[in-house]
């Protein structure tokens, strides 16, 4: 089987890139999505570049932190200049589609300008499975030639995706080392695993919810023993 551990949230704080750095190159993580909005954005770059073995994609932002576009985006945003959408967004109404892919255009072409080589398309708090996004980044995934990470909206367009499944449950109370097993279950041909490795500074302590575990995940990404079964991708 062929298995991607991809790390959310590159360049969303500093402890969080030396994580999901030190998971690549002591463990089994694979591939990342960086944040173009993040607080670490720019050292993730530099650091994405001294270890040109990490697959690095973009993880595109709606529910978090400042636009990167510099055209005007005012229905996305709240009195405070910041994304207006959070975890619950299936809950809103639909945002404006034109200002989304105005956005998020904006972010892809800020990534491609780091010189960084795109490797696929995600997002934070997986909106780009949000049904009326859907066409949005279809045409996003066509116009740069790249995959996207596997969401239900999108499971008949498999030619666009990174994988067959995404496995989700390495997170919170499914973190645990017996990944493997729960993976060999899976009838499928590939699989991506998302992970959060980090470690915790206050940057993070600040942004997120998600803190300790985040070191846990680390501590197993990087002590994992690969079955003969697993192709690493």
């Amino acid at each position: 089987m062929n298995i991607l551990f991809n790390a959310d949230d590159f360049g969303l704080t500093k402890g969080v890139t030396d994580g999901i750095i030190k998971a690549h190159s002591e463990g089994v993580v694979g591939s990342t999505t960086l944040m173009m909005n993040g607080k670490a954005t720019d050292y993730a770059v530099e650091q994405a570049k001294h270890h040109p073995t990490l697959d690095i994609g973009i993880h595109l932002v709606l529910t978090w932190g400042k636009p990167v576009s510099q055209r005007s985006v005012s229905s996305l945003i709240d009195e405070n200049g910041r994304f207006k959408y959070r975890s619950n967004y299936v809950e809103t109404e639909p945002p404006n589609l034109d200002e989304v892919k105005k956005e998020w255009t904006a972010q892809i072409e800020a990534y491609l300008a780091t010189g960084l080589t795109l490797h696929h398309i995600d997002s934070h708090h997986h909106i780009h499975g949000w049904e009326p996004l859907k066409q949005i980044i279809i045409s996003l995934a066509e116009t740069y030639s790249v995959p996207v990470r596997y969401v239900e909206s999108l499971k008949e367009y498999p030619n666009l995706l990174l994988t067959d499944a995404l496995w989700l449950e390495f997170y919170e109370d499914g973190v645990n080392r017996d990944i493997f097993s729960k993976l060999n279950r899976l009838d499928v041909s590939s699989v991506e695993v998302m992970t959060h490795p980090s470690f915790v500074d206050n940057d993070l302590k600040d942004v997120s919810s998600y803190t300790e575990k985040r070191k846990e995940e680390l501590d197993i990404l990087t002590n994992l023993s690969v079955p003969g079964w697993v192709n690493l991708l």
